[in-house]
């Protein structure tokens, strides 16, 4: 077949890109023709609250990559179907996540062929940050879609607010391969990390509806000078960093908590998973999460609170445990997974789960909604 992709990719950064660039190769391995249509300008500034949308890494050398498309400029909109339609590919995958994205890939998918089918894999329906316009956004762009795929299904059932014909698939969000699996050793040298520390880690962009508020609270429950916990904060903030510093002070936590506030490469993120012990995710609400897809790789135990699809994803006492949305049962966890020696059961239980979280298990969905 021949493939299109419309979305983000090199030099863009982060987890969509991660993605679709993955997905790309999967297809091609397959022996599928793939080329993916990406953005000159992907957010205006009042969007994007982080310090650059680029990456810092080599493109892949693998993949064809245009960029084609301004998320504010109309002109490219009608450019890139153009150049879409040019291709003459069997079908477009692109993907929602945004709905303020949602008038300029949804006019450009208005302006493809009709013999072009369309397949859109859905991060977020409900944006977790809410802002005017967002109901009218994805409301345009939905239409012109042939089919749905969600990774999630609360972002299915997110699909009840809104009439569509289309069918909708579930398939689960593939494991992120970054890189080999390494000792905690090897990982906490490079890192200058203690090597007998019991490491939490906290993995990721930081935004309010994740919760590390949370984490750091119930971190500070958790008798961590006397069993030797330290929480490891890995992530730029694209939000206001004062609170959450100011919590580790009241707390008096500095000497406990180890923060790197940057935004992590992709060739920097196994010395943090390979580093941990425990990856926490503490979301207040959430749909699907490429840590947890991070963390099956890396063969990590994981916590995670039962909010949208993270309790689909990591099966409670079989990949980690599924808390309830407190601070107190996010303490608890961290407390009961060092104490009860979960560790090793743990990890054997995630190398039984990561088996189901295959891109050809993924493409098979996406072959299935095709058809």
């Amino acid at each position: 077949m021949k493939i299109a992709f419309l979305g983000t990719a090199h030099p863009f950064r982060g987890g969509l890109a991660a993605f679709n660039e993955r997905l790309a190769q999967a297809y091609q391995k397959q022996g599928d023709e793939v080329k993916i249509f990406t953005f000159t300008t992907q957010y205006p500034n009042f969007l994007f609250p982080g310090k650059s949308q680029f990456s810092d890494s080599p493109a892949p050398l693998d993949i064809k990559i245009e960029r084609t498309l301004s998320s504010i400029n109309p002109i490219s909109w009608f450019k890139t179907a153009e150049k879409i339609n040019a291709c003459e590919p069997d079908i477009v995958v692109t993907r929602f996540w945004l709905p303020f994205m949602g008038l300029a890939l949804g006019t450009v998918l208005r302006r493809l062929n009709k013999n072009i089918k369309v397949v859109c894999i859905v991060d977020n329906l409900i944006p977790h940050e809410k802002r005017a316009g967002d109901k009218i956004f994805t409301k345009y762009f939905l239409p012109p879609v042939d089919g749905f795929i969600c990774m999630s299904e609360a972002v299915k059932n997110d699909f009840k607010q809104f009439k569509t014909k289309a069918p909708i698939e579930f398939s689960p969000h593939p494991i992120y391969d970054y890189g080999e699996l390494t000792s905690k050793e090897v990982a906490r040298g490079k890192l200058q990390l203690n090597p007998t520390d019991k490491i939490i880690l906290f993995f990721g962009i930081i935004r309010d509806y994740k919760g590390l508020d949370w984490l750091i609270e119930a971190f500070s429950q958790t008798r961590y000078e006397e069993n030797g916990y330290k929480l490891l904060i890995a992530g730029e903030f694209y939000t206001d960093n004062k609170p959450y510093l100011e919590l580790i002070s009241k707390h008096e936590l500095n000497d406990f908590i180890i923060l790197h506030d940057r935004f992590i490469s992709d060739s920097d993120v196994g010395l943090y998973f390979n580093s941990a012990n425990l990856v926490v995710q503490p979301y207040k609400h959430a749909t699907q999460s490429g840590v947890a897809q991070i963390a099956y790789h890396f063969e990590k135990p994981m916590i995670v609170t039962n909010v949208g699809g993270l309790g689909e994803i990591v099966p409670n006492n079989i990949a980690g445990y599924v808390v309830e949305p407190e601070v107190d049962a996010i303490a608890k966890g961290i407390y009961d997974f060092f104490v009860l020696e979960k560790e090793e059961d743990f990890i054997a239980g995630v190398r039984q789960e990561k088996t189901k979280y295959s891109w050809d298990k993924f493409i098979a969905a996406m072959a299935k909604l095709y058809q």
